[in-house]
């Protein structure tokens, strides 16, 4: 796809064919991005041309679709590596964020979490950047340290600074809050860790798609993202992490492409990344990333967090209204394509099935955040999140819905 020349929301939904659907009648408004992204066409034509017409599996015969196949799947890690500043070696394939963040959290523990450690964590993570260090340093007799969020509904700096002062081995933390949009500083949160001997894990799963990222200019150690939520297919996610970390780690799974050679005394290990992709990967997956990646460099990542400031900047303007209340800062530049909200005295659940019957797309619920919710005060908010295709037209409409079921439920 080339690169555009001017960006235009409008022009290049048209790339989406499911923005064609109705619902009830109604044009179709997905608000839903963070959970899941819709996918344009050029991804789904290069996941059909693969099983059309290069189907076979990957560096293993030396047949001429075989190589094709694995020159595509090879490939797209060269573009996913390059998206997020890494080099080829460093970028592991798993099947999203969540299975990276539990394989980090078994391997990091087991390798330095004796009993009485610490590990560091926040208010604001996902389940799965909770649950799995919560579960492997309890097995490992170590204790898990929740910093809680600022103000501003960031984690600062000084916050986990002042864990690491009392010794911690790992600091495990978000990106971007997949309920209130807040941006965390992990550049600052990275130098402080390593400054303190502690290694960083980072989710990035609504980062990654939605800001530049650099992975060596962050600092970070290790950081893990999903492709279903930039334009990519589901089953398919990317663990980062350092060379020589990489190179430390034990295998957590064991069989096909990931030893050199083997007898029925011992093996030899392949080099990461391949020591940790055993089996048949994910190869339509991987290369349908590598198109979602082709597609979101021909916008431009900068553009999209631009247009995305705009959006949020335009949905806090029309959601201003009586009885709607906004959680988390107010400050556009410095959210991710999310605005939280609720109907005061109606549940998120309702509100969200009024907007479903205008045709509106949006996430009630805790958002699998449940802890950061229940922070709030509330047990449940709806979310309406976006991407690079939603328009200022789509929150006005969203807007006309919210203030509708403010008259049908308050």
């Amino acid at each position: 796809m080339p690169a555009l020349t001017s960006f235009d929301a409008h022009v290049l939904r048209r790339d989406f064919p499911i923005f064609e659907r109705k619902i009830g009648g109604k044009p179709m408004i997905y608000l839903d991005s963070a959970g899941t992204s819709q996918k344009p066409k050029q991804v789904v034509e290069a996941i059909d041309d693969f099983y059309l017409r290069h189907n076979a599996n990957v560096l293993r015969s030396a047949n001429t679709i075989s190589s094709e196949a694995s020159e595509l799947y090879l490939g797209s890690r060269h573009k996913i590596a390059s998206f997020i500043g890494a080099d080829e070696d460093e970028v592991v394939f798993t099947t999203g964020t969540t299975d990276s963040l539990n394989i980090l959290a078994r391997v990091l523990t087991e390798k330095c979490i004796n009993k009485g450690d610490k590990v560091i964590t926040s208010i604001l993570e996902h389940h799965s950047n909770l649950l799995p260090w919560r579960t492997e340093v309890r097995k490992r007799g170590g204790e898990l340290i929740v910093v809680r969020a600022d103000k501003s509904w960031r984690i600062g700096p000084e916050a986990i600074e002042q864990e690491l002062e009392k010794g911690a081995k790992v600091v495990a933390i978000t990106h971007v809050s997949n309920v209130l949009g807040t941006v965390n500083d992990i550049r600052t949160i990275a130098r402080k860790a390593h400054e303190h001997g502690a290694l960083i894990v980072v989710d990035s799963a609504q980062g990654v798609p939605h800001l530049p990222v650099n992975v060596h200019d962050l600092g970070v150690d290790f950081l893990a993202f999903s492709g279903h939520k930039m334009l990519g297919p589901t089953g398919i996610g990317v663990l980062y992490g350092k060379k020589d970390l990489l190179d430390s780690l034990t295998p957590w799974q064991f069989g096909g492409g990931m030893v050199r050679s083997v007898t029925l005394e011992g093996e030899t290990l392949e080099s990461p990344p391949s020591r940790f992709e055993a089996g048949t990967p994910h190869i339509a997956g991987a290369i349908g990333l590598g198109a979602a990646v082709d597609y979101l460099e021909s916008v431009g990542i900068a553009t999209v967090k631009r247009h995305e400031e705009e959006l949020v900047r335009h949905a806090l303007d029309v959601l201003e209204m009586e009885d709607v209340e906004v959680y988390g800062p107010r400050e556009p530049d410095s959210l991710c394509g999310i605005v939280s909200f609720n109907l005061k005295g109606v549940h998120a659940h309702d509100v969200s099935t009024v907007l479903d019957q205008d045709g509106i797309m949006i996430r009630a619920g805790h958002h699998c955040a449940q802890p950061l919710v229940n922070s709030l005060g509330v047990s449940a908010v709806a979310r309406a999140s976006f991407y690079l295709y939603n328009t200022t037209e789509d929150l006005d409409a969203l807007a006309r819905s919210v203030s509708k079921a403010r008259e049908v439920l308050a």
